[in-house]
């Protein structure tokens, strides 16, 4: 080997190594509700599928209680929870490593009228690198709050009243250095918005039609041919791709959602996934094709039987398990809708199926932990107990998964 091919070389395994480094420092993340643009899939080894008391790392009891889940950066977990009595609002960073508190910041608030299944934490927050973000709302006011990964605030915005019968529940997405957040209420000024993550000014605010609340979470697209969009789903305006830069709708299919949307929109197979539904019970889940530059975005397909209300679905790898309600789980093609499989599991679900490894999580509302196979055949894994109340989606960071029921945060797995 010559000089200059040995050098190559070298510089090629000197890269790799720095790669690998760098790789290995960036921090754990679990920055939005349902982890990295909403999608629930994330990797987890050492997560075991069925455990008992004395397999958690830790657990620790939240003041008041709560449906929002935890969020992660680093070493530090975020996670919200509200006083029943007062509708006190409170934010808490807690350590990954053995749930200690690392400090605690509380907001007054109004008690407001809400849907019985609903709290005053029921918004997950958002985090980036620097900041963490809160919102919640009641017919008054709609706050959000930016503070540091050390507590401290640093700005805090109020967009308006939201009107709503069942109270507020969309939370906020960081994307590019804008906190994104929706208001689509029953009140007179539906909405949606950027702030600036430094600062809390809002960058641009799009109108809206009001109809019945909608409670999703955007998530962003990102085309072949294009700048990025942000999804945002809702019965008065279907599904809506909006420019992050401006605000500007880009497309939409306005009648996507007869029914009231709860659950929030994913990418999966290039396709945008929503659903909607009312009582309790979901209507169908829609797969939506955007469009190709100067055509019309499409409809792909339409799940109506066992279709989720409140869960969002979990996609990889070519297959889609669509956890309704009522406890009924179905496994489609991602791409076509094809069922694979149908098969009830038993029990009530407000949280969202999680795809961890090779393995699908969920957690009916009595507190039940319910995990199949993620495979084109029907395999229950494991039931695991909590013990009490839980509507949240767990948080997965680091190969440990952090569980939150009505009033306590445990943690599951090993690192």
């Amino acid at each position: 080997m010559n000089h200059r091919i040995c050098t190559y070389v070298t510089s090629l395994v000197a890269l790799a190594v720095l790669a690998a480094i760098v790789s290995a420092a960036e921090p754990a993340q679990w920055p939005r509700f349902r982890g990295p643009n909403g999608a629930g899939v994330a990797d987890g080894p050492t997560i075991p599928a069925q455990w008992t008391e004395k397999d958690y790392n830790w657990k620790v009891e939240l003041p008041g209680g709560g449906h929002s889940s935890p969020v992660v950066w680093g070493d530090r977990l975020f996670v919200t929870s509200g006083m029943p009595d007062t509708a006190k609002r409170i934010v808490m960073c807690l350590k990954t490593a053995d749930g200690g508190t690392l400090w605690k910041r509380e907001y007054d608030s109004a008690p407001c009228k809400q849907n019985d299944l609903n709290s005053y934490a029921t918004t997950t927050p958002a985090v980036d690198k620097d900041r963490v973000y809160v919102s919640w709302a009641t017919p008054e006011k709609y706050m959000v709050v930016a503070l540091d990964h050390d507590g401290r605030e640093v700005w805090q915005r109020d967009l308006g009243p939201f009107i709503s019968q069942h109270g507020h529940g969309s939370s906020p997405i960081v994307f590019e250095g804008l906190v994104i957040v929706t208001s689509e209420q029953e009140g007179p000024k539906s909405f949606l918005a950027a702030l600036d993550s430094k600062t809390g000014q809002v960058r641009w605010q799009c109108e809206r039609r009001s109809e019945k609340a909608a409670y999703s979470t955007p998530c962003v697209y990102q085309p072949e041919d294009g700048g990025p969009q942000i999804i945002f789903t809702s019965q008065a305006h279907g599904v809506t791709a909006v420019d992050p830069k401006t605000g500007k709708v880009i497309w939409d299919v306005s009648d996507a959602f007869p029914k009231r949307v709860v659950g929030s929109p994913i990418v999966a197979a290039g396709l945008i996934i929503g659903a909607c539904g009312e009582g309790g019970a979901g209507m169908h889940t829609i797969a939506v094709r955007p469009p190709k530059a100067g055509g019309k975005a499409e409809v792909a397909y339409k799940v109506t039987k066992s279709s989720p209300y409140v869960p969002m679905p979990a996609a990889k790898d070519g297959l889609m398990f669509l956890w309704s309600d009522t406890g009924t789980v179905t496994c489609v093609r991602t791409e076509t809708g094809q069922e694979v499989w149908r098969e009830k599991v038993g029990g009530n679900y407000y949280s969202s199926p999680l795809w961890v490894g090779n393995r699908i999580y969920n957690i009916s509302t009595k507190g039940e932990v319910v995990v199949i196979a993620a495979a084109e055949k029907y395999e229950l894994l494991g039931r695991t107990p909590l013990n009490e109340k839980c509507h949240a989606t767990p948080a997965v960071a680091d190969g440990r998964m952090y569980i939150r029921t009505w009033s306590h945060l445990m943690s599951v797995g090993k690192p």
